[in-house]
């Protein structure tokens, strides 16, 4: 197997809305919130549900990474119960194999409710339910041993069972990425995520907030000088400024597609990582992994969720 992700199993609903339910609900635009079953339910009670696909940050990026012909797979924990058993099917739909074992669990397959504006940024409300209670157990050494490499989301990692869950994922991995997933997951647990990226991981997948946070900076040279002294694979994401990877002494930039019908960001840097990965198994030149990414994530976003 080529990558194995893991990651929350999330039930993405897509739902378009406007400035104003954001203000009225306490919604900051762009950004993730963990909210509880009560708090979906309230939420989704007035909205149109515009599509409902497998999602999940790294599953996103693990189907992007399928369609390209990659031999994939997947570990994230869902209940077996009509929504975990709908995920696990739109995966396998998706060539992924689909590497948990479901199972009756007391909480509920989790959700994430996407709110995309009239200018396409993308706000996410998030019930977790039994993706965020993944342990140890849940992963099996053999299949993590058995991927050239191992992609992780911010998003997984939490105080507790997750955790433990990370590190065992992490100890049994031949090469690791991660993306930082969110600005507030970095704040979160910053302490971390830097040990992380300083001392485990040989990909690390940001934008330009998250990776200014991590190193409490607002220079992107520091971000540069930064990633130089790792002397590992530091790969960004700047929006309209195009993307840098940073690996070792080389500084690679690249740019953004131009004039583009721009309909929901909700999986752009999922699809970006998914491109960038595809030409790094095919040990592409760095400026290809960049452009992979780039189509990738420009095909993406003008549509509605995030499947190409």
């Amino acid at each position: 197997m080529k990558i194995l992700g893991i990651g929350n199993a999330i039930v993405d609903v897509l739902c378009k809305v406007d400035d104003k339910f954001l203000e009225k609900n306490f919604l900051t635009k762009s950004t993730m919130k963990l909210i509880d079953e009560s708090e979906f339910k309230i939420l989704l009670s007035s909205l149109k549900i515009e599509e409902t696909i497998s999602g999940g940050s790294v599953a996103n990026t693990i189907v992007g990474l399928s369609q390209l012909g990659n031999d994939v797979g997947f570990i994230g924990k869902v209940n077996d119960d009509n929504l975990g058993q709908k995920y696990e099917d739109g995966l396998k739909q998706e060539n992924v194999k689909y590497l948990y074992n479901k199972k009756k669990e007391p909480i509920p397959t989790g959700t994430c409710l996407i709110l995309i504006t009239p200018d396409s940024e993308r706000t996410m409300c998030t019930f977790l339910g039994t993706a965020g209670k993944v342990s140890a157990n849940d992963i099996d050494s053999k299949i993590v041993k058995s991927s050239e490499i191992t992609f992780l989301e911010g998003y997984l990692w939490d105080e507790g069972e997750p955790k433990k869950a990370f590190d065992k994922a992490i100890l049994n991995s031949n090469k690791i990425a991660m993306s930082l997933s969110d600005l507030f997951c970095v704040e979160r647990h910053k302490k971390y995520f830097l040990e992380l990226v300083e001392n485990k991981l040989d990909i690390t997948f940001a934008n330009e907030q998250e990776i200014l946070s991590l190193i409490d900076s607002h220079s992107f040279y520091d971000v540069v000088t930064f990633s130089k002294e790792l002397k590992k694979n530091i790969i960004i994401t700047r929006g309209e400024k195009g993307s840098v990877a940073i690996n070792e002494n080389e500084v690679i930039e690249y740019p953004a597609k131009e004039n583009l019908t721009i309909t929901d960001l909700t999986g752009a840097g999922d699809l970006f990582a998914a491109g960038y990965l595809h030409g790094y198994l095919n040990k592409m030149p760095i400026n290809d992994c960049l452009r992979q990414g780039t189509e990738l994530s420009s095909k993406v976003i003008q549509k509605i969720g995030a499947r190409i």
